[in-house]
């Protein structure tokens, strides 16, 4: 990397002053295009060979760019982060996500959870769009760049050919959470700050341990809990659950898991409770039940009486421990414990297989435009920061939104500092 490198030099007068962004994930890439679009000279670094790798990953099965609910609701979804990423996400919206996907040539559509995702589906198509857009103006980008801090005012990277230095006008830090190390994003950037500055990573949108034995677990491994509710903390979800060997995962867990997490970190357990019967009330499982003759198995009785799943089943009868011995000669018992079935968790899944992470780096480590207080010109976006949201479109929109306003704000340093 020369010193006339167009990026990394001091400029000459007349020249637009440059910007080294530091990781090729949604918010640093849409950084480096609203930059660019500034007239910014622009070079992006990442540690891994190509360019969002984690942002492809998520779109493989769909990709929800965003969600078209009401935005005060839209907002509530980020808990405690809300009062400090508003103004960032009301600058740039779900709506103003969707119509810049739009323009790429990627028609959206809202599917009936309010989730928006390209009719494409996939992200592949998005992201070939977008980097071609960033190559047509001017773009530069650096590939197996392992940032490794700063060596007084200069950054500092691993390459294959050894470390290299750069000076840049002023840097967007986009370096991820903790999450799919394998893509890119491992954390390992925390240890270039202060501990007072982080709050410790925590898995968040993760499966979690059931208290269950190894065996249990591989005998249940690859069960699906079709439609079940979920109830924690005053907070109720409902849709499917499946058990792998690493524990149990679904989307009505996630959305829980904060509080689960929490709880567990607190108490050493959660109890989940689960309604494996939904559709019918109490009353009506009791009557089911109470027809079914006195001596078939209590599987037989759960099954013609209940209608409950194998996979229901086990959850039902290995449950038992937080509320006692079922009793299976009274159907209005065996109907209020379907009704609310007891499953003890103990642990989350590990960080790396969680979908996002919660901690990183506090938002009072930067000022208003997010940029470090005690690093002038360097500025912060993207899931490093301190905030966690659920699936369901809402981690990708606070990584554009973030990057957007990052970009808005370096682009006016500048030009105060010129």
């Amino acid at each position: 990397m020369s010193a006339s490198d167009p990026v990394l030099s001091a400029p000459t007068p007349g020249d637009s002053a440059s910007v080294a962004v530091i990781g090729a994930g949604p918010a640093g890439l849409f950084a480096a295009l609203r930059l660019a679009e500034a007239g910014r000279r622009v070079r992006v670094f990442d540690r891994m060979a190509a360019p969002a790798r984690k942002f492809l990953m998520a779109g493989a099965s769909g990709l929800n760019l965003t969600n078209a609910e009401p935005l005060d609701r839209f907002l509530d979804r980020y808990g405690p982060a809300r009062a400090v990423l508003e103004p960032a996400l009301r600058a740039f919206p779900p709506e103003a996500l969707r119509r810049w996907a739009e323009a790429l040539g990627q028609p959206c559509f809202t599917g009936s959870s309010g989730r928006v995702f390209p009719e494409a589906m996939k992200a592949s198509p998005l992201l070939r769009a977008w980097l071609r857009r960033l190559t047509a103006l001017g773009v530069r980008f650096s590939p197996r760049h392992d940032w490794l801090g700063w060596a007084g005012d200069a950054l500092r990277f691993a390459t294959p050919e050894g470390e290299v230095t750069c000076r840049p006008d002023a840097t967007l830090l986009a370096l991820g959470g903790a999450s799919w190390s394998r893509l890119g994003s491992d954390g390992q950037w925390a240890r270039f700050f202060s501990p007072g500055d982080l709050t410790g990573f925590r898995p968040s949108n993760c499966g979690f341990l059931p208290d269950w034995s190894e065996a249990e677990s591989l005998r249940r491994e690859g069960d699906i809990l079709k439609t079940v509710t979920l109830r924690f903390d005053g907070a109720t979800t409902q849709g499917d659950l499946t058990f792998t060997r690493h524990g149990v995962e679904g989307a009505p867990l996630y959305a829980l898991s904060p509080r689960i997490r929490d709880a567990i970190a607190r108490d050493g357990a959660a109890i989940l409770r689960l309604d494996l019967r939904p559709g019918l009330d109490e009353a009506a499982i009791a009557a089911r039940l109470g027809r079914v003759r006195p001596r078939e198995s209590l599987a037989n009785r759960l099954r013609k009486g209940a209608a409950l799943t194998p996979p229901a089943r086990a959850v039902l009868l290995a449950g038992v421990a937080p509320d006692g011995p079922l009793d299976v000669a009274d159907p209005a018992s065996l109907a209020r414990r379907i009704k609310s079935a007891a499953l003890r968790l103990v642990a989350p899944e590990p960080l790396d297989r969680a979908i996002s992470t919660a901690g990183g780096l506090r938002f009072d480590a930067l000022d208003e435009d997010f940029m470090l207080r005690d690093r002038p010109g360097v500025f912060a976006a993207g899931e490093m920061l301190d905030w966690e949201a659920p699936t369901g479109g809402y981690l990708l929109q606070a990584c554009f939104s973030t990057g957007h306003a990052a970009a808005a704000a370096i682009s006016a340093w500048l030009d105060r500092a010129s």
